[in-house]
């Protein structure tokens, strides 16, 4: 018996454009109930006929994983840098 395909993985970061509806709405209110989170703010433009608008949403395991990235990489500088600086960014 062939094995089940795998559910889609959810991407990361999402960016949801549309014209200004009641659809795009219920898009972004779909994306919040699978676990996304609003990231930044709404982006609007007007393209000579109806307003478009955009919206950029992410897991938050996604922002989880960035934050300790870069905590992982400061940390990395700190130690390479370790003594050199005065903590004003002075040498």
């Amino acid at each position: 018996m062939p094995d089940a395909p795998a559910p889609e993985e959810k991407l990361s970061y999402r960016l949801i454009t549309g014209p200004d509806t009641r659809e795009f709405c219920e898009r972004i209110s779909a994306a919040l109930d699978e676990g996304y989170v609003l990231h930044g703010s709404p982006a609007a433009t007007f393209n000579g006929s109806s307003v478009i608008v955009a919206q950029a949403v992410v897991l938050p395991s996604a922002i989880a994983s960035a934050d300790a990235a870069v905590a992982t990489a400061v940390d990395e500088l700190d130690g390479e840098f370790e003594g050199e600086f005065d903590g004003e960014g002075h040498a």
